[in-house]
């Protein structure tokens, strides 16, 4: 079996490499491509754990791989992920951790994580949460990450946020409501709206993501660690105790 491996081994790369570059088959005559085919299906018959075995192996390295672009973007990225003064800050705006929160108000795992963070942020009073505005689910995301970043004008990201992370799909009839309700200033909000300084922070918020190679919300960075997804709180916890810095 080992010798099975080893031959596996030896040919596998070169078979992969002949089936996606057709021009890689010449350097193969019809009789050793038969071979090399031959191997493999024996290879594969004698024991298919090899295939599962390869497949992990390919899964863990490319989870390392994507580990460490992820730590290397985190740190070319360092001060607008962590000290950007347009983020809406929750939490301890002094805190000595910083938690970045990728979010999109209507991603029902996001909703599913609001009580958690909320928790972590009352768990740890040395905590900064960080909030981006990832609005990828659509015009609806796009209309109340606007609606967002215009009342933190007024002081109110915090109640918005809160508001809209419980509600359906935000309206332009349904966020006067909210408007009214938290005492925010409508008509002013509506002229920040339309501000370009707002959908340029949206933008740079999904460039960002881009970078870090976020691929869905909700996405968490400590550190110099990215967690991606509707992770369980001892996870974020552990991230927190670890001693990742505030990155200041």
């Amino acid at each position: 079996m080992r010798r099975l491996l080893i031959a596996l081994g030896l040919v596998l790369v070169p078979a992969l490499a002949w089936a996606e570059w057709p021009a890689a088959s010449s350097s193969f005559t019809p009789a050793q491509r038969a071979e090399i085919v031959r191997i493999v299906r024996q290879a594969l018959k004698s024991d298919p754990s090899i295939l599962r075995d390869a497949v992990m192996a390919l899964q863990a390295d490319e989870g390392k791989r994507q580990e460490a672009a992820a730590r290397s973007a985190i740190g070319s990225s360092h001060d607008e992920l962590y000290r950007d003064p347009r983020d809406a800050v929750a939490g301890n705006p002094a805190g000595s951790k910083t938690l970045v929160e990728f979010y999109d108000i209507r991603c029902p795992y996001c909703r599913h994580m609001e009580p958690v963070v909320q928790q972590l942020l009352r768990a740890n009073p040395d905590l900064r949460l960080v909030y981006k505005d990832l609005p990828v689910l659509g015009s609806a995301s796009r209309l109340g990450a606007k609606a967002m970043l215009a009342a933190a004008r007024q002081g109110g990201y915090e109640k918005l946020h809160q508001r809209l992370m419980r509600e359906p799909a935000p309206t332009e009839a349904s966020l006067r409501r909210d408007a009214a309700a938290l005492g925010l200033d409508w008509g002013r909000m509506q002229r920040d709206m339309a501000d370009p300084a707002i959908q340029r922070q949206i933008e740079a918020n999904l460039a960002l993501a881009r970078r870090l190679g976020i691929e869905g919300t909700p996405a968490f960075v400590i550190g110099d660690q990215l967690i991606p997804g509707a992770v369980d709180p001892e996870d974020l916890q552990r991230a927190i105790d670890s001693g990742a810095t505030a990155a200041k």
